[in-house]
């Protein structure tokens, strides 16, 4: 008695089966950026000597993830984080998206997977104070104080970028004199590690978070630096408020 012979499987011609394909990985990538973290390029100098960013150079590109921060879990004191800046802090911005409608779509679905940036102001900086807290730095001070304690400011740039003005403020405190303020519940006080450098929560003080940055708009920890390569590695996050 003759054995049938199994049927051979039909294969979809290339055309076809290499989109769908694409449209997989790409499926996988997006889910991925969205629920465990995404790629960002520093946008600026604001966080040297920890993060490197400038004009016309090869900037840092860090890998933020997102899974440490669910739940109930919250950015600690020293964690860098990337998020939206709120209104006071996009007054400069510029989206990146184009004015006509079917292009702006296309480069929505393309942010989905990075291929484009998001269309909002990320930015990238360190929290020194949650909420609850009060922040301050004074003439005399050793260090910018969190509940009356000096936090540590190794990571700091040293020498400062800009000079300070001895009159209004001072190299413990990166610059002018400010606060006191107590972070709002559910907030973040934010400061670059380039003090002199960087337009932080200390300039936004007079908006409705006095400078803060509420959680909810909080993107991802800042885990490790990918790119150039000769910058490779993981980002110092001290217990600044251990002292």
């Amino acid at each position: 008695m003759p054995v049938e012979k199994p049927q051979a499987k039909k294969q979809l011609p290339w055309f076809i089966e290499t989109p769908l394909i694409v449209l997989a990985v790409l499926i996988l990538v997006g889910i991925f950026q969205n629920v465990v973290g995404r790629q960002y390029v520093v946008p600026s100098g604001s966080m040297e000597p920890t993060l490197h960013g400038c004009d016309n150079c090869s900037n840092d590109r860090i890998f933020a993830e997102k899974i440490s921060l669910y739940g109930d879990n919250h950015p600690e004191p020293g964690d860098v984080i990337v998020f939206e800046g709120t209104e006071s802090w996009n007054a400069s911005y510029i989206s990146p998206r184009s004015e006509n409608g079917l292009i702006h779509g296309i480069q929505d679905v393309l942010s989905f997977v990075s291929l484009t940036p998001p269309d909002e102001n990320t930015l990238v900086k360190r929290v020194i104070a949650t909420g609850g807290q009060t922040i301050s730095c004074q003439e005399g001070d050793p260090a910018v104080m969190v509940d009356g304690r000096p936090i540590d400011q190794s990571y700091v740039q040293t020498p400062s970028t800009y000079p300070v003005n001895p009159e209004t403020g001072s190299e413990a405190c990166g610059g002018p004199y400010f606060g006191p303020i107590t972070v709002p519940e559910g907030n973040l006080f934010m400061m670059g590690d380039n003090r002199t450098n960087s337009l932080d929560s200390r300039y936004h003080m007079d908006d409705e978070y006095q400078g803060t940055i509420p959680e909810e708009n909080v993107r991802g920890k800042v885990m490790f630096v990918f790119y150039p390569f000769n910058r490779l590695g993981g980002i110092d996050e001290p217990d600044i408020q251990a002292q």
